[in-house]
């Protein structure tokens, strides 16, 4: 038979659990990040690292720009081709 709760605890306010869903969710931050760029915009980035596939990795405000054909510690002038939710993809300018 189960144990049954005291009269006084009985309707006790719960802690909420340690990894509950109130710490996950926060309202006031979206939920998705915004991209800090768009399609035809022309930026200069510095490449920062390499991509899996090689492409060189550039960033914005935490934001993946992937640019073809470039080194680490260059200085490109890009053109954003697309724009994802999570990545763009760019083309260096001449």
């Amino acid at each position: 038979m189960p144990r049954r709760l005291p009269e006084k605890t009985k309707h006790a306010e719960r802690k909420p659990r340690r990894f509950g869903s109130s710490r996950r969710f926060n309202p006031g931050k979206p939920l998705f990040q915004t991209a800090p760029v768009k399609e035809n915009q022309e930026l200069e980035v510095v490449i920062d690292d390499i991509g899996s596939r090689g492409d060189g990795v550039a960033r914005i405000q935490g934001y993946l720009i992937f640019v073809p054909n470039s080194r680490v510690g260059e200085r490109v002038k890009v053109r954003i081709l697309s724009v994802s939710g999570k990545f763009a993809v760019a083309e260096r300018v001449a």
